[in-house]
């Protein structure tokens, strides 16, 4: 069992940073594929950055350049440092898992429906 926990989000003007942070209870001897998915009102869920049991990443063209997944291992944390925020990056971001290596097709197209374990999620709001 994986218990997700996000904390970090808020309010920023356009410009601006916040950093998510993600601390996971799960069985340390396992591997885990973890990222961040977003959702805004009207909008699909969207993969935003994840980080692969092998340690790789991948990022939405979206937010490419502003956006930077990592983990600690030492502290089962996952982090979304996310800079020049705009407007159009309000949403509720989860974080996600699921076991073993998600590979590098699916890592770049993540599916909502390939990660059993969501956390409650954090509102980030970024005003213009």
């Amino acid at each position: 069992q994986v218990q997700l926990v996000e904390s970090g989000g808020g309010s920023v003007q356009a410009g601006g940073s916040l950093r998510l942070s993600c601390t996971a209870s799960r069985d340390s001897s396992s591997s885990y594929c973890m990222g961040w998915f977003r959702h805004a009102p009207g909008k699909e869920r969207e993969g935003v950055a994840f980080i692969d049991s092998d340690g790789s990443t991948a990022y939405a063209d979206s937010v490419k350049g502003r956006f930077t997944i990592s983990q600690d291992n030492a502290k089962n944390t996952l982090y979304l440092q996310m800079n020049s925020l705009k407007p159009d990056d309000t949403a509720m971001y989860y974080c996600v898992a699921r076991p073993g290596r998600y590979g590098g097709f699916w890592l770049r197209y993540p599916r909502p429906t390939d990660f059993g374990y969501w956390g409650q999620g954090t509102q980030v709001t970024v005003s213009s």
